[in-house]
């Protein structure tokens, strides 16, 4: 049986060099390079900052997936500033703090950072949860990662957020969580998230979000919790925020474009800049414009970008489940022909 993948629904169907076109002739876009030269913005953290899901990365010899449809992209590209996108796919707190640090100084206006699912264990825990309950151990990958969240990850975001500040002594610093993957529904075919399974995987999401703003809050940082907003936008809802099952896999359980333009940029801008700020046409062609000189600045980074490996959801297989299957002494063939 062949592993189907369920596409994200939501398409960006704007083309953006057409519409930079019909800006001919008026003022110069924001973030475009002519006003490039704004205040230092510096996005630190993990896949949810630098854009994995929106299926669109510059090419900066890593592995980061940085996108211009992210939020770090769209609120630097409609205020004009001036963004160092350091976040990179699959960084944990201890990357954060070797890898990328060094863009922050004292110059440093603004700062946004989110991190702490990987060092939980993101991609092995929502792997473990995927498969069928008879082949799952959910519930102990879930505890692993709710342990981790609670006893360790306070003190390497206490000692990260305390570096952030010593390093960019003035800047804004706004800490950004994650949201809830499920509303209660699975629709992926060749995943079987149960009721109980997208419960406790929200619950976690809660913890480290809660954990994640206390640590925030001791350092002097503003949080932001996307929960609300990515409400009723969450894997199988009638608009997706967040994609679920993907291809090509690393798009999967993260916001795609739409979760950063529509979800993103709006909770993050607001304390960031503010303003409540929109991404409309013009400023995802102001972003799109500034790929390739991101994608230079970022190239003298790539050594120790290099180091970060990407932390991957990896689908049940046909292979991996026969294995199961022949542990626990399920007929496969006969359970999947009724699931």
């Amino acid at each position: 049986m062949n592993v189907i993948f369920r596409l994200s629904k939501v398409r960006l169907a704007v083309s953006l060099t057409s519409i930079a076109l019909l800006g001919a002739g008026l003022a110069v876009a924001p973030g475009s390079p002519a006003s490039a030269a704004g205040e230092p913005y510096v996005a630190l953290g993990d896949s949810y900052s630098s854009g994995v899901g929106t299926r669109s990365y510059i090419n900066d010899g890593s592995n980061c997936m940085r996108s211009t449809l992210a939020y770090p992209s769209l609120v630097a590209a409609a205020k004009s500033y001036s963004l160092n996108f350091r976040a990179c796919s699959g960084a944990v707190v201890a990357d954060v703090t070797n890898s990328q640090l060094s863009a922050l100084s004292s110059s440093t206006r603004y700062v946004t950072i989110s991190v702490g699912g990987n060092d939980a264990g993101f991609a092995d825990v929502i792997t473990e949860c995927a498969l069928p309950a008879w082949a799952s151990d959910c519930a102990g990958a879930v505890a692993g990662a709710q342990n981790y969240i609670r006893n360790t990850l306070p003190g390497s975001l206490g000692t990260l957020y305390s570096r952030i500040r010593s390093a960019a002594p003035s800047a804004k610093v706004v800490v950004v969580g994650y949201p809830k993957l499920f509303m209660g529904e699975d629709c992926n075919a060749f995943t079987w998230f149960s009721p109980e399974d997208e419960r406790i995987l929200n619950d976690t999401a809660v913890l480290l979000n809660n954990t994640t703003a206390s640590r925030a809050s001791v350092a002097g940082f503003t949080y932001v919790n996307p929960i609300s907003r990515f409400t009723g936008h969450a894997v199988c809802d009638d608009v997706e925020w967040i994609n679920g099952l993907s291809n090509p896999i690393e798009e999967s359980y993260h916001a795609n474009a739409a979760g950063h333009r529509d979800g993103y940029t709006p909770l993050v801008s607001s304390p960031l800049t503010g303003a409540t700020l929109t991404a409309g046409p013009a400023v995802l062609a102001a972003a799109e414009a500034t790929g390739p000189a991101q994608a230079a600045k970022q190239r003298k980074y790539a050594a120790l970008d290099r180091h970060i490996e990407p932390k991957v959801f990896q689908p049940p297989t046909r292979e991996r489940l026969q294995k199961l299957a022949d542990q626990r002494g399920v007929d496969l063939d006969a359970w999947l022909a009724t699931h």
